[in-house]
């Protein structure tokens, strides 16, 4: 398991890899694969959302 210094490590390589600016960026993309796995484990598929739009 992780602790508190491997995880404050872990952040401070990502900050120098990516830079302030490319974060939220690159956390955005994740929430959206995330929510795309998510509606892919509970069976829902592109038509279904578009019949919830459209009604």
């Amino acid at each position: 398991m992780l602790g508190t210094p491997e995880i404050i490590i872990i952040v401070v390589v990502i900050l120098l890899l990516f830079g302030g600016k490319k974060i939220p960026e690159l956390m955005r993309g994740m929430g959206r694969g995330v929510k795309e796995f998510k509606d892919a484990q509970n069976g829902d598929t592109d038509q279904k959302k578009e019949d919830h739009k459209s009604n």
